[in-house]
């Protein structure tokens, strides 16, 4: 029977007929597991290859709004458990989804994630395979949250991560920076900012994977999401032991979004992104990666914004568009709440 119900109610968390009619007519029926028993039973052609290793990653995500320009939480829920098994030279295959929804919590709210969520999944190639949901009562859940878990396969002869990085490499990011922080900031409402923004969010899977496929050199990469790019870069940089100097002039951004964080005292080094990965590269391998992720629509706006140096471990510095220098630190507390 297709569940009649318009808000969801504590029934739906009891574990009976309600809850099932919840499970199998919003999620089940979209998500369409292999099989119906307690865990997902796997079995992939390419875990069979000889030197093939798992990637597995596990991540919660509390963003509010639920719905923004761009997208929604599931679609943020997808395709940031996609990035995190990409980013690690991974192909990504199936992902568990867990729901903790909110008393009052609207149906329709409910379908439109779970499509959006079942969207993303198939353009990234992956399967949700398993998954959970539980009820709290009105006030203690703020709607939705949703827990995501993803496994993929590192093919063999793939192995790349900070401390791989080598003085040199050049640091390329996919496209302009901020657009998710900025657009969830004008879409909560709290201040009077007129902006016509759209989140990044996006799946990289397909990205990476074609740059490594032309540029087996790539050293590391790490998706920009809370603290953004120059919290990515501060981790990479200590890990790898070197320096990172950046360009300021060659740094992607909207005039819409720097103008929000020049209105607000933000700097937009550190704004969240959904879609935006920074990797490392040899040099000689630059282009080839380039032209392979902009061949990608979440590439077209990739270019090389520094580079790796022998200089003081951990540190980040920016050539500034004036000629001067200045360090950019690993960011402090917490430009934006709630995020993702």
């Amino acid at each position: 029977m297709a569940l009649r119900d318009k808000l969801v109610t504590m029934a739906h968390g009891s574990g009976g007929k309600a809850m099932r009619d919840l499970i199998e007519d919003v999620f089940t029926s979209v998500f369409q597991p292999p099989g119906s028993e307690d865990q997902a039973r796997l079995m992939s052609e390419s875990l069979q290859k000889p030197g093939a290793r798992l990637a597995f990653t596990t991540d919660s995500f509390v963003v509010t709004p639920l719905e923004f320009p761009g997208g929604n939480i599931g679609k943020i829920a997808v395709c940031g458990t996609v990035n995190d098994l990409a980013v690690g030279g991974a192909r990504p295959l199936w992902l568990s989804a867990a729901f903790i929804i909110e008393e009052g919590c609207e149906i329709a709210l409910l379908r439109r994630i779970v499509a959006s969520m079942a969207d993303e999944a198939a353009k990234a190639g992956v399967q949700i395979v398993t998954g959970d949901t539980k009820v709290v009562e009105r006030g203690k859940g703020d709607g939705v949250f949703i827990i995501t878990s993803g496994i993929g396969v590192i093919p063999a002869g793939r192995d790349i991560g900070a401390t791989r990085i080598k003085a040199g490499d050049v640091v390329i990011v996919n496209g302009v920076l901020g657009d998710h922080g900025a657009t969830i900031l004008a879409a909560r409402g709290d201040l009077a900012l007129s902006v016509d923004l759209i989140s990044d969010c996006a799946g990289l899977g397909h990205l990476m994977d074609a740059a490594l496929t032309v540029a087996p050199g790539i050293t590391a990469a790490r998706d920009c999401t809370r603290g953004g790019l120059a919290s990515a870069l501060n981790e990479m940089a200590t890990e790898a032991g070197l320096a990172v100097e950046l360009d300021e002039a060659h740094l992607p951004l909207r005039p819409e979004v720097a103008g929000v964080c020049e209105i607000l005292g933000l700097d937009p080094l550190y704004l969240a992104n959904e879609g935006r990965l920074v990797l490392f590269c040899p040099p000689d391998q630059a282009d080839s990666a380039l032209a392979a992720m902009r061949a990608c629509p979440e590439g077209a706006g990739a270019v090389v914004i520094g580079r790796a140096l022998a200089g003081q471990p951990g540190r980040v510095t920016m050539r500034t568009r004036f000629g001067g220098a200045r360090i950019v630190d690993m960011l402090v507390g917490e430009q934006l709440p709630r995020i993702c």
